[in-house]
């Protein structure tokens, strides 16, 4: 069984998290990928997570996958339970991914039926592109990317951090992407399992371009 949950803000899906655990969160190891956080002035986002993960029990160990190079990220994650991409710059971190192969080694991990979570920047490079970050972005330094072809985990894309004011935002890139479209607010998440989802959470669903949930 694969497993995926796409959350805007992490550890504030605590519950939602929990009940997708395969086994008790203290018996779990967990690869917290802080990568997108590299450029970020503030990480106190980074450290908060952090916490929380360490009060619900995982075994947490902080990994950056810039510089690393497919086999060694093979070994570093081998024997983890669950690899939780953090948020931050989105851009940063999918020219990471690609340069270090982590793009491989992720699907690997969720194909032998491993939990991934993504959060913001982490769960819009789930999607096949991340040209949705472009929509609140545009302009932003893109790290000399030149593809924006995702990890494509999931056939929709993933607007994080989804509020009232973004509404115009988000119609107008949804009406210019082939794309379905889930904007999520901080208090929800989509729950994949074996390639059906759905959004869990609290909070008014926000779907585009036909997006539908498939999973009961």
């Amino acid at each position: 069984m694969t497993k995926i949950l796409l959350t805007s803000a992490g550890m504030n899906m605590g519950k939602e998290i929990h009940t997708i655990l395969p086994k008790p969160s203290r018996e779990l190891k967990l690869a917290h990928i802080i990568t997108a956080s590299t450029p970020e002035v503030n990480k106190e986002y980074v450290i908060k997570d952090r916490e929380r993960m360490m009060t619900m029990g995982f075994d947490v160990e902080n990994i950056d996958i810039e510089g690393k190079s497919e086999d060694t990220l093979r070994k570093i994650l081998e024997n983890k339970d669950i690899v939780y991409v953090q948020g931050g710059d989105t851009f940063y971190l999918l020219k990471q991914v690609q340069s270090s192969g982590f793009d491989t080694i992720v699907k690997e991990h969720i194909n032998k039926g491993k939990l991934y979570i993504g959060v913001s920047a982490g769960s819009c490079i789930a999607s096949p592109t991340i040209e949705q970050s472009l929509w609140k972005h545009k302009g932003k330094n893109q790290y000399g990317l030149t593809d924006l072809s995702a990890l494509n985990l999931v056939p929709f894309l993933i607007f994080a951090h989804f509020k009232e004011e973004n509404r115009e935002l988000v119609e107008k890139g949804a009406s210019g992407t082939k794309y379905p479209v889930v904007a999520l607010s901080d208090t929800q998440a989509v729950l994949v399992i074996d390639g059906r989802w759905k959004v869990v959470g609290e909070g008014k669903r926000e779907f585009y371009n036909g997006f539908v949930e498939t999973l009961i």
